[in-house]
């Protein structure tokens, strides 16, 4: 079996000095091996295959047989490294908390603890009788998500 570690440094190693970044790694029981990145920018098929080509020319088929799928990480999927965080502040998301609660907030700051949204909230100001819609802050760790979707809008 491949060693993932070894991988990992592979890719990390041809993807330092780019605006590029590992997401995600799988590599199965079977020698299936499947590369998310993203980027800072975009991703095109040139940066794939030169990562295709790196891991290709470190670890020789004919020692172990493996199969290889370099993509880009899809932007429907959710966030998972905290560069993508840096990289969709400003943008709309969605956030299921491990508790069941949906909300929806701009993606305002992000660090490797957590992250904060502001979320829309309706409040009702003293000696007024109708609530208003204020932005409140919101902070969350990262092991308190299930997930954290970009709001995508057409």
């Amino acid at each position: 079996m491949i060693d993932k570690a070894a991988l990992t440094q592979v890719i990390n190693d041809t993807l330092d000095g780019t605006d590029m970044f590992l997401v995600q790694l799988t590599v199965s029981r079977d020698n299936i091996i499947d590369v998310q990145l993203d980027s800072m920018t975009d991703i095109n098929i040139d940066d794939c295959v030169m990562v295709n080509n790196a891991v290709l020319d470190a670890f020789d088929r004919d020692v172990e047989d493996y199969e290889l799928t370099v993509g880009s990480y899809g932007i429907t999927s959710p966030l998972l490294v905290v560069r993508q965080y840096e990289k969709n502040i400003g943008q709309e998301v969605e956030v299921l908390t491990a508790d069941g609660r949906k909300l929806k907030g701009e993606l305002t700051a992000c660090d490797d603890e957590g992250f904060n949204i502001d979320v829309p909230t309706k409040v009702k100001p003293e000696g007024k009788k109708r609530p208003e819609l204020v932005m409140v802050s919101t902070r969350f760790n990262y092991s308190e998500i299930k997930y954290t979707k970009i709001i995508i809008k057409f």
